[in-house]
């Protein structure tokens, strides 16, 4: 044997960076980050142990690890999936009440009605002509007016007449019966949820809306560039109304403001915290602080360039450029998601009413509606 063949014969090239230590390594970071992309597993790889690969190196370490991406399957098309899962709209099944022969879908049902009958066929403080129709027609007949925006005058013929109906309305209103009725199922509501009946924060707000020819208190909002009236509403931490105050829409937020929480505050002396938006910042917040001894705090959008924010440069944490854009406010949208269960009612959305009172019986009417909708639905487990 020469001495050429008594030496080992050596492995030609550089050894490989993955070992199998590094693809250990890569196999934890999979596991941790199972969406990452090829380059940012390169990065993390590097930044974890120190090595640095190519993505091509480390594609073929991936593939010896047994290590391969596997990829959802496409969604079916509309056709393929009209036959195998039923279509699915915005509204569900128990929005969809179609009634039947002697009830509309706006009309109550015998659930609903057993809620708040008490409340409008309360027995007389004296002996007189019994009622000619029904308590509950007149209270559906008032649901339909609210929930389809028609005239009184094109009130349906299956309901009483339209005069009847209109007066019924007009003496509930003026008695309160509607608040009642919202202030009985809003107690209801929160007990539900697991909160206390007395609520101790509120939130305020307005919301300008346009008015009809019919007449009646109107005004000019600049700032919204709407003519017609303005409802100051405050709610819950669950959006449910507390007070509300209509007004031209002329009068300014911080003028509306003082009724409507002089309202709040003397139907619910538990309330502690308001919260409030920029209109109201200033001599307002401090007169309802001293009035009703209440915390006003007022929350701004992140993009507000006219106060800005304060910033501790000794802090190093690094703070995000404000936006501009639309962004979720902390408790604002809460009320504004009452502005919009409100205008559900095509009655509302614009004042067809020459009264300020009636404007505002008919969001303590259309908000009971929608309170007693949702008390009586049985949620599927």
């Amino acid at each position: 044997m020469t001495e050429h063949e008594c030496k080992p014969v050596q492995a030609r090239g550089r050894p490989a960076k993955l070992q199998a230590a590094q693809i250990e390594v890569i196999r934890r970071l999979v596991s941790q980050h199972p969406q990452c992309t090829v380059n940012e597993l390169a990065q993390l790889l590097a930044k974890d142990s120190g090595v640095r690969v190519s993505t091509v190196t480390l594609t073929k370490g991936l593939k010896q690890a047994g290590i391969v991406r596997v990829k959802p399957e496409a969604q079916v098309g509309y056709a393929q999936a009209e036959a195998t899962t039923p279509r699915r709209y915005g509204y569900t099944a128990q929005h969809r009440d179609v009634g039947d022969a002697q009830r509309y879908a706006t009309s109550l049902s015998d659930a609903e009605w057993a809620l708040v009958c008490d409340l409008f066929e309360s027995a007389p403080a004296h002996a007189g002509k019994p009622p000619t129709y029904s308590r509950r027609v007149m209270v559906d007949a008032c649901c339909y007016v609210v929930r389809t925006g028609c005239s009184w005058r094109l009130l349906p013929k299956s309901f009483p007449h339209w005069d009847s109906v209109y007066k019924t309305f007009r003496r509930w209103s003026e008695q309160g019966r509607f608040e009642r009725m919202h202030d009985r199922l809003r107690e209801q509501w929160r007990q539900r949820a697991g909160r206390d009946v007395a609520p101790t924060i509120a939130v305020l707000d307005s919301q300008s809306t346009r008015g009809s020819p019919q007449g009646g208190p109107s005004g000019f909002d600049a700032g919204k560039r709407v003519k017609g009236r303005k409802r100051n509403v405050v709610v819950d931490s669950m959006g449910l109304v507390l007070a509300v105050v209509v007004t031209a829409a002329s009068v300014q937020d911080r003028d509306g403001a003082r009724p409507a929480m002089a309202i709040a505050c003397a139907k619910y002396t538990s309330i502690e915290t308001l919260f409030v938006d920029s209109a109201y910042a200033g001599q307002c917040a401090q007169y309802l602080q001293q009035e009703h001894g209440l915390t006003v705090q007022v929350v701004r959008h992140p993009g507000n360039r006219s106060v800005g924010r304060w910033h501790d440069q000794q802090l190093p944490l690094f703070e995000a450029h404000a936006t501009r854009a639309f962004t979720a406010l902390p408790m604002r949208w809460i009320v504004e998601r009452t502005h919009a269960w409100v205008e559900r009612a095509r009655r509302l959305v614009m004042h067809h009413d020459r009264r300020l009172d009636v404007s505002t019986a008919w969001v303590w009417l259309s908000e009971a509606r929608r309170l007693m909708r949702g008390l009586t639905t049985v949620h599927a487990a």
